[in-house]
């Protein structure tokens, strides 16, 4: 009897033993088979597949279907204006005159046409006398007997001529001091005419300038006397000013005596 037997039966003998299979080894860092699913999960079951990624609907974005046909229109309404003001412009500019640019015309100071004949009298105050005033030259020079017996020391009475008919007549007296200079001239200052109150009617001649005027005499800054001119109502106006010691009346054409006081110089 066999001890791997039972009675009866026919004796067993062992086969070749069956290979051993190991599972191959894996690569270090590379996952293994069924990686990524759970423990419970059964073999050779695949892992769930993973979402896939949310698109994004453009449709949802996209620009309105009003937009386009609105920027057309702006576009036009742009055009259309603009071309509208090029036309009004255009023919604005045809109809308009050319507008010039304004200028200042100084015109030259009239010169005599005759020349001034010598003076007698030498001393200083007479040399600074002058002998041309615009188109007036001298023509006569005397003594002011006038001006002498009201207390000047020298003064003189001459006769400037445009060599047509207009004169000038300027009476020169030189004082002792400011202070009797001063008295002269208020006394013939008073003699002056008064102006008559404006009425606002257009003057007689549009060239005559606006009088009476009145104002300080300067000298280098410094203030020396006084003046005044003042229409003589005879077609002739009358300047009389005060220069320090000195006292001076022009008298002249209408049109003609502000500029020739301003030019006399003295």
């Amino acid at each position: 009897m066999s001890d791997t037997g039972r009675p009866g039966q026919p004796e067993q003998r062992p086969g070749p033993a069956a290979p051993t299979h190991r599972p191959a080894a894996t690569p270090q860092g590379v996952p293994g088979p069924g990686a990524g699913r759970p423990a419970w999960a059964p073999s050779g079951a695949s892992a769930a597949p993973e979402p896939a990624p949310a698109r994004h609907d453009d449709r949802g974005r996209g620009r309105p279907a009003w937009l386009l046909p609105v920027v057309v229109g702006v576009v036009v309404l742009l055009v259309a204006g603009a071309v509208a003001g090029i036309l009004l412009t255009r023919d604005r500019g045809a109809g308009a005159a050319p507008t010039g640019t304004a200028s200042t015309v100084v015109l030259p100071a009239p010169t005599p046409a005759t020349a001034p004949v010598a003076r007698e009298a030498t001393t200083a105050f007479a040399a600074a006398l002058p002998t041309t005033v615009l188109q007036y030259a001298l023509a006569s020079s005397q003594e002011d007997a006038e001006r002498l017996a009201a207390g000047a020391v020298e003064a003189y009475v001459e006769t400037l001529t445009d060599g047509a008919g207009g004169t000038v007549t300027v009476r020169a007296a030189q004082l002792e001091s400011p202070e009797a200079a001063t008295a002269l001239q208020q006394q013939v200052a008073a003699t002056l005419p008064v102006p008559a109150p404006d009425t606002g009617a257009t003057p007689v001649d549009p060239d005559a300038p606006d009088l009476p005027e009145s104002g300080d005499v300067t000298v280098g800054g410094e203030v020396v006397g006084t003046y005044t001119v003042a229409d003589a109502g005879d077609g002739t106006g009358v300047a009389v000013w005060r220069n320090g010691t000195a006292v001076l009346q022009l008298t002249a054409p209408l049109a003609d005596v502000l500029d020739a006081y301003r030019a006399y110089g003295l």
